[in-house]
């Protein structure tokens, strides 16, 4: 990027790369806490903080740049999407080497080197012990991964999994699949620890990882290589390597490390050993374990009520006026507004927030998060609402409007104190309902990197190993939150039955 010299007029334009970095005072770094372990993950024995490490190695480039890290969540799958649209500065989560996505943004030098392990059920004379034999045969991985593309070239029914590693390897041994490959840090952490698994010998691919840079943004890559070089030759990449665990010949090479052997105690694979392992009785969990996740579940809660209450307010107003165009509008109105509903209501709600978050970007309209989301859900629900309000409406009889006319009401009045009051009646018990659902449907704004509650609990029951106790939590938490609407609900519904009770039919 050009600076302005003393003699220009001063430039209005945004900095970008390492400018708009240095500028900030971060380093704002992609990754997905989901999942799991040695990457980046939420501390077994403290929740409420980060570990991983890329966490580790994010701090050592931030340092180099002058700045702090800071973590931006979003899904592995879309992280180089969420880069792409400027969510952070770079993305760094085992992103692999490849030639599809340097089509998407620019690649740092390699900074570990990792081999792509086969894992089987102990035991299992029937298990693929080569890719030739997993030909036809569902073989667990994640998506989008080097590992992917393997299975798929080599013949193999590739299983993909969105919720992270320890699904995979949980899928292994309950039979699920066949086998499973991923990556040696994945593999060592998830797959060589289970007594009922064990790790093929030999390697079936090898996969590089790389910080991900938006394209035209050389300064800021070419800063991520001069640090990862001066990080490698102070030993700091070994040092975290070592530590988790990681430190392997083919690393050493890429590094110019004359020594592969490991050095030392992997302290923090140690740890983590210990803390993920044998569970301990649910109510000692309870006890000792479970109330140290609520502040992230408060956290989580507060996000999934806020956009839930947001997004319902913006379907109501755009549901009644909807539901006013196609009861009481001229025709080109009703059929503006039967389109919308019948469009918005036959194709998915991901699909919609997919295209407003990274769809609207490339034609100029770049929503942030938080207004991305409720704009989505609220305009998804309006369409439901909409048809909520027109049963209303059309529950008053016509004889009541006509009654309203004769004494001198106008269209307005009319409806305001005489069919809507009725029609209300009968549309709050049903969008109580939506409201309920639409708590549960928030959990898609993840996708917009939005932390939300289900993402909690997701990245927590990957990090602790315990998907069943923290399951019965969060779904604690979201019953909670619901009762009280529930509760309106039925209280509406009994008034409504007491003031029907008796009317003509």
């Amino acid at each position: 990027m050009c600076l302005p010299t003393f003699a220009q007029e001063p430039s209005t334009e945004q900095p970008r790369g390492l400018a708009a970095v240095k500028a900030r005072g971060e380093l704002l770094w992609g990754a997905d806490a989901q999942g799991g372990a040695p990457y980046v993950f939420q501390d077994p024995m403290d929740p409420n903080r980060l570990i991983g490490f890329e966490v580790d190695l994010a701090e050592a480039l931030a340092a180099k740049l002058g700045v702090r890290a800071r973590t931006v969540l979003g899904p592995w799958d879309s992280l180089l999407g969420l880069l792409a649209r400027g969510d952070f500065d770079v993305a760094m989560n085992g992103i692999e080497v490849a030639e599809e996505k340097k089509r998407i943004c620019d690649l740092s030098r390699p900074y570990y080197v990792a081999a792509e392990k086969l894992t089987v059920r102990r035991g299992d004379k029937n298990a693929p012990h080569t890719l030739t034999q997993a030909r036809g045969r569902p073989v667990g991985t994640l998506p989008g991964s080097l590992a992917e593309r393997i299975l798929r070239r080599e013949g193999a029914f590739a299983k993909t999994y969105e919720g992270g590693q320890e699904e995979i390897y949980q899928d292994l041994k309950l039979g699920r699949t066949d086998a499973v490959l991923l990556d040696e840090p994945a593999t060592r952490y998830y797959g060589a620890i289970e007594p009922e698994l064990e790790v093929v010998p030999g390697t079936f691919g090898e996969v590089r990882y790389a910080v991900a840079v938006r394209k035209d943004e050389d300064s800021l890559r070419e800063a991520i290589d001069t640090a990862l070089v001066e990080l490698a030759r102070e030993g700091t990449l070994r040092a975290i390597y070592e530590r988790w665990g990681l430190w392997n010949q083919e690393t050493a090479e890429l590094l110019g490390d004359p020594d592969p052997s490991p050095r030392g105690v992997p302290e923090q694979y140690e740890a983590w050993r210990i803390a993920v392992g044998k569970a301990p009785p649910f109510l000692d969990r309870v006890r000792d374990r479970y109330p140290a996740t609520l502040a992230l579940f408060a956290r989580g809660a507060v996000m999934t009520l806020g956009v839930s209450l947001l997004a319902m307010a913006l379907a109501v107003a755009v549901g009644v006026v909807l539901a006013l165009m196609r009861v009481f509008g001229p025709r080109p109105l009703r059929w503006l507004a039967a389109g919308y509903i019948e469009v918005v209501r036959g194709t998915p709600l991901l699909v919609q927030l997919t295209l407003v978050y990274f769809g609207l970007p490339q034609l100029g309209l770049r929503l942030d998060p938080l207004p991305a989301g409720v704009l989505t859900l609220g305009l998804n629900y309006a369409a439901a609402e909409a048809e909520n309000y027109r049963a209303g409406l059309s529950s008053v009889p016509a004889g009541q409007q006509e009654a309203a006319k004769v004494l001198g009401l106008t269209r307005w009045q009319t409806l305001r104190h005489v069919v809507m009051p009725q029609a209300a009646r009968i549309s709050l018990p049903p969008m109580t309902n939506d409201f309920i659902a639409l708590l549960k449907d928030s959990s898609l704004v993840s996708l917009v990197t939005l932390t939300e509650l289900t993402r909690t609990y997701l990245n927590l029951a990957n990090a602790m190993r315990d998907h069943l106790g923290l399951g019965l939590v969060v779904a604690s938490i979201y019953l909670l939150i619901g009762l009280p609407f529930a509760h309106l609900a039925r209280t509406v519904e009994a008034r409504l039955g007491q003031h029907l009770k008796g009317v003509a039919r």
